[in-house]
């Protein structure tokens, strides 16, 4: 499979897809109010969960059309820029994934009922249970953590490419 030059519109409208999704959730996650024992999610918890499941769905098809359409790195580039590019891809697929399935676990071991956006019931990953709760919990805050901290990362080399190196690095993933 020979590598293209440019992400292709499938590619392009996955990433802002989940970049818009991301920049939704991450509000709604931290002004959603605590949930303690014997409360009920309410609309916050639900929305919260229902946008992480489509992040997931959407950053699955996202990971399988980048093995199947892959984009050759820019040629221009420094070696360094090149593997530092590639690990941060991969390492954003990886804390997606895990931060969703953390998240999808916390609600599980708490024992909530929560659904998809309301019209489907979502299935537990686990049992009740309050001290893998717990832990989960720090989990999936360290997981949201280390997302935030590697996306400004991303952005801030896409930025670099723009204003710093100025190449035509970042205008392969612009729309258009």
């Amino acid at each position: 499979m020979t590598a293209q030059l440019q992400y292709g519109r499938p590619a392009k409208i996955l990433h802002w897809l989940i970049v818009s999704l991301l920049a939704m959730q991450y509000p709604i996650g931290w002004l959603m109010p605590d949930i303690h024992r014997g409360m009920r999610p309410g609309a916050g918890m639900t929305f919260h969960v229902s946008i992480g499941i489509v992040i997931l769905a959407l950053m699955a098809l996202r990971l399988i059309w980048r093995l199947t359409h892959p984009v050759a790195p820019d040629r221009s580039l420094p070696a360094w820029q090149r593997l530092s590019s590639e690990a941060v891809h991969w390492l954003l697929y990886a804390l997606v994934l895990a931060t969703t399935v953390s998240g999808w676990l916390f609600a599980s071991f708490r024992g909530w009922s929560v659904s998809f956006f309301y019209l489907v019931p979502l299935p537990m990953l686990a049992g009740d249970n309050a001290a893998a709760g717990r832990t989960i919990d720090g989990l999936h805050q360290a997981m949201e953590w280390a997302l935030l901290i590697v996306v400004m990362l991303h952005i801030a080399a896409a930025l670099a490419h723009i204003f710093i190196y100025r190449d035509r690095v970042m205008q392969r993933m612009l729309p258009g």
